[in-house]
C-alpha cells in the first residue's frame, strides 16, 4: 500500500492497520518528500481496514486520536458522535471511530462515464431529492433496499421520473459525514448530510447491505449506470466550503490532527476563519487543500461515472486573501482539469462571510441556484406590492444578473423550492416556520419565506382554501417551467409532499422528510409532466441566448403595450409576455377581462395550456 500524507509539522505518522479482532498494528512513516509523510507498506490488501496517527507541537497533535485519511475512499461504517472523539478526551479513540477500508480496484472492463446522457444545459430539468427520502416510503420498492443507494435504480423510481421527464437527478450529500454532538445529543440526526468527513468516501449508511463502504461503492456505481440507461444525469451535492470538525472545540476526526493550521483558513488572530457557519472553512486557496478537492470530484467522475456537482456555499471555494475572486485557483483549476471541464458545475453563489453573496459573479461556464428567482416569483404570486417586475425578470433567466460575459440564458438554476426551505405544499399552507422538531425552540431556519397561508395557518378542510392554494401552486409550477434558465423542481413538490411547516428540516430523519407515495397527489404529477412536456414542446421556452427587444414583447391584460408606469402600479397583476409565436399570460389576482394582441401571424391565438379553468391565479400559454 502506497500512502502519502499531508502533515508538514508533525514530528511522527503512523499508518494503523486493523485486523478483524480490532487488534491494532503501526507502521510509522519514515520518508518525507517536502510536505507530504510517505509509506509503501508490504501485505496491505483490498479490503483492509486503515487509520492514521500523528504527533507533533501543536496541540492538535494527539496520537489517541485515530484519524480517518482526508483522502479515504471508502469507510467501513457511518460516522456517529462519540465523546471520545472531542480533541481533549483521555484515551484512545480508535474503538468509536470508523476505519477507512483500502478499495478493490476499479472494474477495467466498465466504463462508467460510458453512458453519460449529455444533456444541454437548455434541455435540463432538474430533480433535487435525498437518496433516503426518496425511496424510503415507496411501496413499490421492496423493503430490504428502500432508502438505499440500490432503491435510486429500481424500475419504480425510474419510471417515476422518466414519466414526469425528469433528466437530472441531484443527490444531497453522499460524501461520507458525522452525526456531530450538537445533533446527536437532541437525539436527532444529520439528515442533509452537510458535515463531511470523508471527502472521497460514500456514506455508507445509505446501503441496503450491511452499512460498508464496499457496499456503498457497488450500489452506487450499478444506480448512476441504471439512471443514465434511463437517461437521466446524475449531479452530486457536494461540501468543500467545512469539514465537520467544527471549530476549536469540535472532534479531532481526520485533518485536524494532521495538520490543522494549514487544511483550515484562519483569521488574523489564528482563530477559526467561519465563512460556512459551521464552525471552520477549507483553505481551498492552499495548493495542498486544492489538490484535495479535486482528486475528489475526479474520483466521483471515474469511478461512478457522476456528470456534474452543485457546489455547497460555493463563494467560499473563490476566496483568496482579498475576497472573492472569479479567476481563483480553484475554477481556473477545473477550467483546466481533463476530466472535470465538461462536467455540469453549479455553484450554491453564497456563503456567510464579508462579501459572500455572489450570485451572478461566477466565471463561465458555471450555472448558479438562482435565490432572486425563488423570492420573486414567490412574492408575486402571493400578491406582494410592486413584485411584478421581478416576476418579469425570472421569466427572461434574471438577465440583469446573469446576461454579461457572454453566460448563456441556463445560467440561471431556477427554483421556487429546494431541500433547504419550505417544500411548495407548504410555501402556500404556512405563513410562519414551525421548527419546533429541530428542538431549537423554533429560532432556527429562514424567518422570511415570502410565503402565505392562505387564511388558515396548517392543514386546512375549507374547500376555498383548498382551492386557492392549489391554483397558486399549479402556476409557480407553471412559471419554473416557462422561465429562461435551468428549472429545478425539489423532488416531491409534484406529489403535494409537506413537512408539516418545518422550514429547515437537516436532522428530521423520519416521515417529516420522507416522501409519502400512499399519499401522493397523482393529479399534480400529471400536471408537473404536462408542464415539462411543453417545455420540452417550445424552443421558445428554452432558448440558449438571452432575449432582448422584440424578442420579448409586454402587454396588458387589455391587449396594449406595457408602459413604465404599469411596472409600478399597485393594480398591476396581469401582464402577457409574447416570445416570437408564443403568449404567456400571467394573471397573479383576480379577474380581469383579457385581450390578446394580434398574432404575429395574422391568425388565432390557439389555447395550448391553462393552469386553472378560470383567470385568477393562472398561467396561460397560447401558440
Amino acid at each position: 500500500m502506497n500512502i502519502e500524507v499531508w502533515a508538514p509539522e508533525a514530528t511522527n505518522v503512523w499508518l494503523c492497520l486493523f485486523d478483524d479482532n480490532d487488534c491494532e498494528t503501526r507502521h510509522e512513516l519514515t520518508r518525507r518528500d517536502g510536505e507530504y509523510w510517505i509509506g509503501d507498506i508490504a501485505g496491505v490488501h483490498a479490503g483492509d481496514r486503515y487509520g492514521l496517527r500523528a504527533t507533533g507541537n501543536n496541540p492538535n497533535f494527539n496520537p489517541e486520536k485515530l484519524l480517518i485519511d482526508p483522502w479515504a475512499q471508502e469507510l467501513e461504517a457511518p460516522l456517529h458522535w462519540d465523546p471520545m472523539m472531542a480533541g481533549g478526551a483521555i484515551g484512545d479513540s480508535a474503538p468509536v471511530v470508523p476505519k477507512c477500508v483500502v478499495p478493490a480496484a476499479p472494474d477495467t472492463a466498465f466504463d462508467p462515464s460510458s453512458n453519460r446522457p449529455h444533456h444541454s444545459w437548455a434541455d435540463l430539468v432538474i430533480l433535487e431529492a435525498h437518496v433516503k427520502g426518496l425511496t424510503q416510503k415507496h411501496p413499490d420498492i421492496p423493503d430490504q433496499i428502500r432508502g438505499s443507494y440500490a432503491a435510486l435504480g429500481h424500475p419504480a423510481v425510474l419510471d417515476h421520473l422518466k414519466g414526469l421527464g425528469i433528466n437530472a437527478l441531484e443527490l444531497l450529500p453522499v460524501q461520507a459525514f458525522l452525526d456531530d454532538q450538537y445533533i446527536t445529543e437532541r437525539g436527532l440526526t444529520n439528515y442533509w448530510g452537510y458535515q463531511p468527513i470523508g471527502f472521497s468516501a460514500l456514506e455508507p449508511r445509505y446501503t441496503s447491505g450491511d452499512k460498508t463502504g464496499a457496499h456503498a461503492d457497488i450500489e452506487f456505481r450499478q444506480a448512476v449506470n441504471a439512471l443514465h440507461e434511463n437517461g437521466i444525469e446524475v449531479i452530486l451535492d457536494v461540501v468543500f466550503n467545512h469539514s465537520g470538525e467544527g471549530d476549536q472545540g469540535g472532534p479531532t476526526l481526520s485533518m485536524r490532527g494532521l495538520n490543522d493550521h494549514h487544511y483550515y483558513m484562519r483569521n488574523a488572530d489564528r482563530s477559526y476563519a467561519n465563512h460556512s457557519g459551521t464552525g471552520n472553512t477549507l483553505a481551498v486557496r492552499s495548493p495542498h487543500v486544492l489538490r484535495l478537492v479535486l482528486d475528489s470530484l475526479r474520483h466521483f467522475a471515474q469511478r461512478y461515472g457522476v456528470d456534474g456537482f452543485r457546489f455547497d456555499l460555493a463563494s467560499t471555494l473563490g476566496r483568496s486573501h482579498t475576497g472573492f475572486n472569479d479567476r481563483s485557483a480553484f475554477f481556473q483549476a477545473i477550467s483546466q482539469d481533463p476530466v472535470l471541464r465538461n462536467l455540469k458545475m453549479i455553484a450554491e453563489p453564497w456563503d456567510i462571510g464579508l462579501g459572500g453573496y455572489q450570485l451572478g459573479h461566477f466565471p463561465h461556464p458555471w450555472r448558479e441556484w438562482n435565490d432572486t428567482f425563488r423570492d420573486g416569483v414567490r412574492q408575486a404570486w402571493r400578491g406582494d406590492a410592486e413584485s411584478m417586475p421581478k416576476l418579469a425578470s425570472a421569466l427572461l433567466g434574471s438577465a440583469e444578473r446573469f446576461d454579461h460575459s457572454s453566460r448563456p440564458a441556463s445560467a440561471s438554476i431556477n427554483f421556487i423550492t429546494a431541500h433547504d426551505g419550505f417544500t411548495l405544499h407548504d410555501v402556500v399552507s404556512y405563513s410562519l416556520r414551525h421548527n419546533e422538531a429541530n428542538g431549537e425552540d423554533n429560532r432556527d431556519g429562514h424567518g422570511e419565506n415570502f410565503s402565505d397561508n392562505c387564511g388558515v395557518e396548517g392543514p386546512s378542510d375549507d374547500p376555498q382554501i383548498t382551492l386557492v392554494r392549489k391554483r397558486r401552486i399549479k402556476a409557480m409550477l407553471a412559471t419554473l417551467m416557462f422561465s429562461q434558465g435551468v428549472p429545478m423542481l425539489l423532488a416531491g413538490d409534484e406529489l403535494g409532499n409537506t413537512q408539516r411547516g418545518n422550514n429547515n428540516a437537516y436532522c428530521q430523519d423520519n416521515d417529516t422528510t420522507w416522501l409519502d407515495w400512499e399519499s401522493a397527489d397523482k393529479e399534480l404529477s400529471a400536471y408537473v409532466a404536462e408542464l415539462i412536456t411543453l417545455r420540452r414542446r417550445f424552443p421558445q421556452l428554452h432558448q440558449q441566448e438571452f432575449l432582448h427587444g422584440d424578442e420579448a414583447l409586454w402587454w396588458r391584460a387589455d391587449g396594449q403595450h406595457t408602459q413604465d408606469h404599469d411596472w409600478h402600479d399597485p393594480a398591476f397583476r396581469c401582464f402577457q409576455l409574447q416570445l416570437d409565436g408564443l403568449l404567456l399570460v400571467f394573471n397573479t389576482g383576480g379577474d380581469v377581462d383579457l385581450q390578446l394582441p394580434p398574432h404575429p401571424e395574422g391568425r388565432q391565438w390557439n389555447l395550448e395550456f391553462a393552469s386553472d379553468e378560470g383567470l385568477p391565479q393562472s398561467v396561460r400559454l397560447y401558440s
